[in-house]
């Protein structure tokens, strides 16, 4: 496969919960660009470089941090040499429903697991019988809820629990669904519900929110740092969040912050401005700054920003303004408010309200990028690039890796 063929691939991800709704793991979307971009004609071979490129050269593994990475693995791919060049600890294999239980299958499997792989059956809606072996192998089973009613979901659950597999519910779309697949005994979870991601409760931006968004205008307005400081003084619970999150291994401080001054001083007006707009998400459901939500937007800001530094390397401004834009792209799931109503009373540069509101302009196209990549929306990513030439597949996935890298420091304390 020639250089250029390579490179039309990319990296997308989807989060999986645990029973808490805490990331558990991505399931980790490799797609070949063959439809799209270039002609792909061995896509084991295509997929095969994307996953060794992407746990080596774009060091995925890291970016992961303690999350492990689902894998979609078909039947050819099953049997390539260059799976074994994934970590095992790292990844969990996830046999598609269209690989047959064949006594071939079933050795791999067997030698797969024996080689300390973590196996998982995709897309169960049903136990047949010829996959009783192959079902016996894996450690997680992902039931697609979708096609089963009520019943039918109960019936499976019930065959399943005393097998001693770990349940995953897939494309789980709302509360009520999420709701019975607990009672059930589901320990895992995935679907647009999370993903989009809706597991924070709808509601009007509360007054420590409010308090944010007026200290993201003063920075905005270049105040001063006194002004900053009476801001924050009668918001003692935001403080605190504040200094934790300029203390964290994100923020790349080399040493404990002791007051407001202090984290103004050492971060600077621009890195303070990103923690926060992370801050109103954080503020808006728990004081945990691992929530999916915040994770998601935090990666999403991160990678406008470092798709807006490769259009426009000497333009920090732009980058600003494309991390605001990727961040403010999710208030809306957040309080359950239109885009347009959110930035009505805010002093948004107008590249980044168009951005928001109408999707136009070279910020509109890179917030595109960035949803097409969390999605695997392959024929929206053509588009978005078409109107932004200066990117390409290469630099997607060196800046998503990057992007997920830095959210995963977001929160994590420094030793004492």
């Amino acid at each position: 496969m020639s250089d250029a063929t390579a490179e039309q691939l990319f990296l997308g991800r989807q989060p999986i919960l645990d029973r808490n709704q805490q990331l558990f793991a991505y399931e980790l979307l490799f797609r070949s660009g063959g439809h799209n971009f270039a002609e792909v004609t061995d896509g084991v071979q295509a997929t095969a470089t994307v996953i060794a490129n992407a746990f080596t050269e774009l060091g995925v593994e890291a970016a992961l941090g303690q999350h492990r990475g689902f894998i979609n693995v078909d039947e050819q791919f099953l049997f390539s040499d260059m799976l074994e060049l994934l970590p095992r600890h790292a990844v969990v294999l996830e046999i598609l429903e269209t690989v047959p239980p064949t006594p071939a299958v079933i050795e791999r499997c067997r030698a797969l697991k024996a080689a300390g792989f973590t196996l998982a059956l995709d897309d169960v809606v049903q136990l047949e019988p010829e996959f009783t072996e192959l079902l016996a192998l894996v450690e997680i089973v992902k039931v697609d809820i979708q096609p089963l009613s009520r019943v039918q979901l109960m019936q499976l659950s019930m065959k399943l629990k005393p097998m001693g597999k770990q349940l995953l519910a897939e494309k789980v779309d709302s509360r009520e669904q999420m709701e019975q697949c607990l009672k059930l005994g589901f320990s895992l979870f995935q679907g647009y519900y999370f993903a989009k991601p809706s597991i924070i409760a709808g509601k009007k931006l509360d007054h420590s929110q409010l308090s944010m968004m007026k200290l993201m205008g003063l920075l905005l307005g270049d105040a001063d740092t006194s002004e900053l400081e009476s801001a924050l003084k009668p918001e003692p619970g935001l403080t605190i969040n504040l200094l934790r999150m300029t203390n964290s291994v994100g923020a790349g401080c080399t040493e404990h912050i002791t007051s407001v001054g202090h984290a103004i001083t050492v971060l600077g007006r621009r890195q303070l401005q990103r923690w926060l707009q992370l801050l109103v998400f954080a503020s808006g459901n728990q004081t945990s700054t691992s929530n999916p939500l915040l994770q998601m937007a935090a990666t999403r800001g991160r990678l406008m920003e470092l798709l807006a530094g490769e259009l426009c390397p000497n333009d920090s401004g732009l980058a600003d303004r494309a991390f605001m834009a990727g961040i403010m792209s999710l208030m809306p799931i957040l309080v359950s408010q239109s885009i347009s109503d959110i930035v009505a009373h805010l002093s948004l540069a107008e590249d980044v309200r168009a951005a928001l509101c109408e999707g136009s302009g070279p910020l509109g196209a890179l917030l595109r990028i960035t949803e097409s990549s969390e999605n695997g929306d392959l024929a929206q990513l053509a588009a978005a690039l078409a109107e932004s030439p200066g990117l390409g597949p290469k630099a997607i996935n060196r800046a998503q890796t990057q992007a997920l890298q830095w959210a995963n420091e977001i929160g994590q304390e420094r030793p004492a």
